[in-house]
């Protein structure tokens, strides 16, 4: 599967996550049993915090990016980044711990979303 489809997926499985009921019990976060957290994040939470000086926002302007141009891989992501001067190890931790951070929290996901356009 292509990186910036696995980024992609991770993104909307968090935004169509949304709450769980259980009848009697009210609302359940999904976090619970291994999903993306539907609570709300402040904005000086250290998950938006950048990954090795990469931020969300670059994140989805490289993505973007590799969108126009029919990358759908992460080495012909890192390699859009190496134009943009990033370093390839720092650029492939940031991609890595986006994903996995978009797993952490729908608030994420939904900002990657948001970043992107859709």
């Amino acid at each position: 599967m292509g990186f910036f489809k696995k980024a992609k997926e991770a993104a909307q499985q968090a935004q169509q996550a949304g709450m769980v009921h259980v009848q009697g019990a009210g609302p359940i976060d999904p976090a619970a049993f291994g999903g993306p957290s539907t609570r709300s994040v402040s904005s000086d939470d250290p998950i938006w915090a950048p990954i090795n000086g990469i931020s969300l926002e670059d994140y989805a302007s490289l993505a973007r990016d590799a969108q126009a141009r029919g990358v759908t891989d992460e080495p012909g992501m890192i390699a859009i980044a190496q134009e943009r001067g990033w370093n390839p190890a720092d650029t492939k931790a940031a991609l890595d711990g986006w994903v996995q951070r978009m797993g952490q929290s729908m608030a994420v996901g939904q900002q990657f979303r948001r970043l992107l356009g859709y």
